[in-house]
């Protein structure tokens, strides 16, 4: 019950996250966005930290795994606001779900890890949900497609980090070192021409910065509690609830590609779980 409550917290922060981005989409620098979601999350984990007397856990023995986490992450999240304005919300949620069969591409290749045939079968299950989710027979593969899969990429080294580093760190250590190192990121490419926000647009940057914090934490601790599986399955209900959410406030049409796409995808990646657990 409490890897559900977690995984409902991610699942409404991720939504919340999307539709905040879709509001400030053209409006505001996307690094400059970043930055100050970084800045803002750096200030309340400080507070946070503090309030339940345990600063050491602002600081880790571990700082370069940090660092190249937070380096793909940022490249991540910044791919992923650039797609938020290019795509339907219900197609930039279904191409994320690429994450976990980039995962097993990525341990196979630098880490050395053996290609099963339930392994294989899961990337290639998974690869093929992806083309019917971006029709590439149609348009080769669109901006919006393109820059999303690379954002998937990003995601699936950070995710690969995180599992390594949640094996000695807290899950708040990961979220403020997060905030750490990619407010200096997000400050550098911002550049010098720094435009404040206006004032409607706050509510908005401050909803991208709790629940960037929020959603992180949730997934953090899901994991934690939880086989993957189940974490996997529940973040699943992500594309229907976003898709009925574009329908609903931005016009967007549900796609039964995405949505078919999408399971293809779920049944690759517990494909691949379930070898997981034969296996132990």
């Amino acid at each position: 019950m409490r890897t559900v409550l977690w995984m409902l917290g991610a699942i409404a922060s991720f939504c919340l996250m999307a539709i905040a981005a879709r509001e400030l989409d053209g409006q505001i620098d996307k690094f400059e966005l970043l930055a100050i979601r970084s800045m803002v999350g750096f200030v309340l984990l400080v507070i946070i930290m503090n309030v339940i007397k345990r600063p050491t856990l602002m600081f880790s023995q571990r700082t370069k795994t940090h660092f190249w986490r937070n380096l793909f992450h940022f490249i991540g999240q910044f791919s992923w606001l650039v797609g938020i304005g290019l795509l339907p919300l219900a197609e930039v949620f279904a191409i994320e779900f690429t994450v976990p069969l980039w995962v097993l591409i990525i341990a196979a290749i630098f880490l050395g890890e053996v290609i099963t045939r339930r392994k294989f079968a899961s990337v290639t299950l998974g690869l093929i949900g992806v083309v019917v989710i971006v029709k590439p027979g149609i348009q080769i593969l669109d901006v919006g497609g393109l820059v999303m899969i690379i954002a998937s990429l990003c995601f699936a080294i950070t995710f690969i980090l995180s599992k390594s580093l949640l094996t000695t760190e807290h899950p708040l250590t990961l979220v403020f070192y997060m905030t750490l190192i990619q407010l200096p990121l997000g400050a550098l490419m911002a550049g010098a021409d720094w435009t404040m926000p206006e004032p409607w647009m706050w509510p908005w940057v401050m909803a991208v910065a709790l629940t960037g914090l929020s959603a992180h934490y949730c997934m953090f601790r899901a994991m934690q509690l939880a086989d993957v599986s189940v974490v996997i399955t529940l973040d699943f209900l992500r594309l229907p609830i976003i898709a009925t959410i574009g329908m609903l406030l931005y016009g967007e049409a549900v796609e039964v590609s995405v949505i078919f796409g999408g399971v293809i995808m779920l049944l690759a990646n517990l494909v691949n779980h379930w070898r997981i657990k034969e296996a132990a």
